[in-house]
């Protein structure tokens, strides 16, 4: 029987990495994203889980931790990461990789002590489903770095002034523009974040200089440093086409999970890391692992 579950953005053998990132004239984009990891991230910790990897392009940044567990729905994706990152079964080592549903995350409670969830918002139907999955598996006290998609940006605000849109970038509800795309109010996004169970900390805005004259004519270099100044703004006003969030968990929850990693996302019992298989002792359900990644999806496995 599948269980039913909101509707998935997958990137399976999708070129996104390619055509994108590195042949998408985006180096402007992904350095200032650097900018606001390094601003917002602890500088040490033992778990942090990474939602929304894709191939990894992110993952390298996150030092201090002593694991890092990649989590993509895509199975493809997650293969390209594993090829860029190293790969190994030891529980201990750096990296991990499981493809998996947000919203059925497989994790025990209180796993991590922080996780970072940057351009996967977006393609959230539900987020506040998600977010929830999120501080479930999350120590108290955790870090949560989160990225979403702006549409209170300037951009859309002249456009709708305009009246070169119908949308309104002012009102709260999330506006669809491609399916399964979507762009946020931070009020909004802000509300979902305290309705997880999530502390707002600070905010960075991100990616001011999105134009693709600016990018032609202005050196990378200038335009990340003119950037990462604006970006010291974000908690004043949040008018770029994305923002990055820092968050803690409050100290309500489970506290570490010490024996168990894994936990079933059919029914949520304790599973035991037994690679090359992996069966569920409450429901039956089989997850394999192969070639160091750990499939939890249950519309593959049922």
């Amino acid at each position: 029987m599948k269980m039913t579950t909101p509707p998935i953005c997958n990137y399976e053998d999708s070129d996104y990495q390619d055509t994108f990132w590195e042949a998408g004239g985006r180096d402007y984009e992904d350095a200032v994203e650097a900018v606001a990891i390094n601003r917002l991230m602890p500088r040490s910790g033992s778990r942090l889980l990474e939602l929304g990897a894709g191939a990894g392009r992110n993952s390298s940044r996150y030092r201090g931790f002593q694991q890092v567990t990649l989590l993509d729905y895509s199975h493809s994706q997650l293969e390209r990461a594993r090829d860029r990152l190293r790969c190994t079964q030891d529980p201990g080592n750096e990296y991990r990789f499981v493809a998996a549903d947000i919203y059925r995350l497989p994790f025990a409670p209180g796993v991590f002590d922080a996780a970072t969830m940057i351009r996967t918002l977006h393609h959230l139907s539900e987020p506040v489903s998600a977010l929830l999955q999120v501080r479930r598996v999350l120590q108290p006290e955790a870090v949560f770095i989160l990225e979403y998609a702006n549409k209170h940006n300037l951009k859309s605000i002249l456009r709708y002034l305009f009246r070169l849109q119908k949308w309104s970038p002012f009102t709260r509800e999330p506006v669809e523009f491609v399916k399964l795309n979507y762009d946020f109010h931070p009020a909004a996004v802000r509300s979902w974040l305290d309705e997880a169970g999530f502390v707002l900390e600070r905010q960075l805005t991100v990616s001011h200089f999105r134009i693709g004259l600016f990018k032609k004519v202005l050196p990378l270099k200038l335009l990340v440093w003119m950037d990462s100044t604006a970006q010291l703004t974000g908690d004043w006003w949040q008018m770029s086409p994305s923002v990055f969030t820092r968050s803690h968990t409050t100290q309500d929850g489970a506290p570490a999970a010490k024996v168990a990693f894994f936990a079933c996302p059919a029914c949520g019992e304790p599973l035991a890391d037994t690679p090359p298989l992996i069966i569920c002792p409450a429901c039956g359900k089989q997850y394999p692992v192969e070639d160091c990644i750990y499939d939890f999806r249950l519309t593959q496995n049922s």
